[in-house]
């Protein structure tokens, strides 16, 4: 997999979204995204997971930023694109989607949590997601995933299709609502 690079960006608010896009893109447009087939989650992880495991591809590209999470794009293809995010303690992405993109991510320095609404009575999971984890997901995932440790993280980040919105929610008592929806003249 060769790496595409795109200019440096921090996300416009410490609760943007996990995998926000930069405005420099090379992504397919959406008429013709329809005709690539998405890459499934257990795709993803394997994508996220082998990157991690090649610090020298992406390491150096890494910066910390204290207002915001920092991202850059690394990889732009037609049927994912894949995402470098630095954190903080204490930022955040609150409750996300990822607009009907399956998708996977793995911790590669420090430790996360997510939160997410599961089980038969949709009740708050944590989990604790240290280095060396890779999470994987369907289109219709809705999750939180923040920088509850006492140092920084970094984490990559797999999409199929490229992003092309995401929403945003509100944990209530009676569930999720959503607040917002944003798209890539967003990010």
């Amino acid at each position: 997999m060769s790496l595409h690079l795109v200019p440096d960006h921090p996300t416009t608010s410490a609760t943007s979204a996990t995998s926000a896009a930069s405005t420099t893109s090379t992504s397919t447009a959406p008429e013709s995204r329809a005709s690539v087939a998405p890459l499934t989650p257990s795709a993803l992880r394997t994508i996220v997971r082998d990157l991690a495991e090649r610090p020298d591809q992406w390491i150096h590209h890494v910066r910390l930023s204290t207002k915001e999470r920092w991202f850059r794009r690394l990889v732009a293809e037609d049927d994912h694109e894949v995402w470098l995010i630095s954190w903080l303690p204490g930022q955040s992405t609150g409750f996300h989607d990822h607009g009907g993109s399956r998708g996977a991510f793995t911790v590669a320095l420090g430790e996360l949590e997510e939160l997410s609404l599961g089980g038969p009575d949709q009740r708050l999971l944590i989990r604790r997601v240290p280095a060396g984890t890779a999470r994987a997901f369907g289109p219709e995932y809705v999750h939180d995933v923040r920088n509850t440790a006492s140092g920084p993280a970094v984490t990559l980040h797999a999409y199929s299709p490229p992003l092309s919105s995401m929403a945003h929610y509100d944990l209530r008592a009676g569930g999720l609502v959503r607040t917002s929806v944003e798209g890539p003249e967003q990010w």
